[in-house]
């Protein structure tokens, strides 16, 4: 069977302006929602099979790095972030888009030394916008609190 790229991350090849709206602790949805900007560019490769993006966060002082791969044989994504102030590549999330155009990615990581879920939904995909918003439950439990969302439009050039 051969599968072709999926619509997939296309739509956020480009530049664009990003509205940040975050929890200062990821686990607790009553600690308070901190708001900042950042501005990313990203860039497609391998026919769409592939995306990269840097997403720059001016006035926290740090960037991160999200490397996209299209995988044929599961029909699925992997998203794999790298925060600036570590270098590391944290354990990657995996899922895809459903027909109605929004992507669900789910993968096993740790916060503050406790395992959690994680899970990463796009949304509201247009020409100019697109939503993406992170949640985590802590292992064992489906509470899963939004941690961190982000509002994407197209920058002008």
């Amino acid at each position: 069977m051969t599968h072709t790229a999926p619509r997939g991350f296309d739509f956020l090849d480009g530049a664009w302006a990003v509205r940040n709206r975050r929890l200062a602790d990821f686990l607790d949805p009553d600690s308070g929602w901190e708001e900042f900007d950042g501005h990313t560019t990203g860039r497609l490769f391998r026919d769409g099979r592939a995306h990269v993006d840097e997403i720059v966060f001016p006035t926290k002082g740090f960037s991160g790095l999200t490397l996209r791969l299209y995988e044929p044989e599961t029909d699925e994504w992997t998203l794999n972030w790298s925060n600036s102030r570590t270098g590391r590549l944290e354990p990657p999330v995996r899922g895809r888009f459903g027909p109605d155009g929004t992507g669900e990615f789910f993968g096993d990581d740790h916060y503050a030394g406790r395992p959690v879920r994680v899970r990463f939904r796009w949304s509201g995909i247009g020409p100019g916008t697109a939503r993406w918003e992170q949640a985590f439950a802590p292992a064992g439990t489906d509470r899963w609190v939004v941690n961190w969302v982000m509002e994407f439009s197209r920058e002008r050039s």
